[in-house]
């Protein structure tokens, strides 16, 4: 198996046959009111390395499209232990991949274990994300309320 990344899409190459898509039309819904940034219930802790991320996913709050936060998020939030979140800004040109660091903030600091990549593209009104597992459990994918998504 071979991927590819062209710009706006993402190629797959199985047995000499070259699949292509468009992760803004084919996409994991995730949809997880406990993954916002306002959570500060414990009651209930989740671990996204527990779960096979597989292709790309959009992140909803409720109706709301949301998007990962950009900034350092305060430990014990997001329904996690350690809250996930990207240290660079998200792509602004329509269809434009990008890859990011994603870190994680725990015992006082915002990237205290190992971090990890995964890729974001801009599509029309949201953002589409291609997960990895992360290092640990009790660490969990962030989302907040979005703000523009290109400009």
């Amino acid at each position: 198996i071979i991927i590819i990344t062209i710009t706006w899409v993402s190629c797959i190459t199985t047995n000499g046959v070259v699949q292509c898509i468009d992760p803004c039309a084919t996409y994991t819904v995730v949809n997880d009111a406990w993954r916002s940034t306002e959570n500060t219930d414990q009651t209930i802790l989740h671990c996204d390395r527990n779960i096979v991320w597989s292709g790309w996913y959009r992140f909803y709050l409720g109706q709301t499209s949301a998007r990962m936060p950009e900034k350092c998020v305060a430990e014990n939030r997001c329904g996690a232990d350690v809250p996930l979140w990207i240290t660079e800004p998200h792509p602004v040109q329509l269809n434009e991949i990008v890859n990011r660091t994603v870190c994680n903030a725990w015992s006082g600091s915002c990237c205290h274990f190992v971090s990890h990549t995964i890729q974001i593209k801009v599509c029309s009104g949201y953002y589409v994300y291609k997960l990895q597992q992360p290092t640990a459990c009790w660490l969990a994918y962030c989302t907040d309320e979005p703000q523009s998504t290109h400009r």
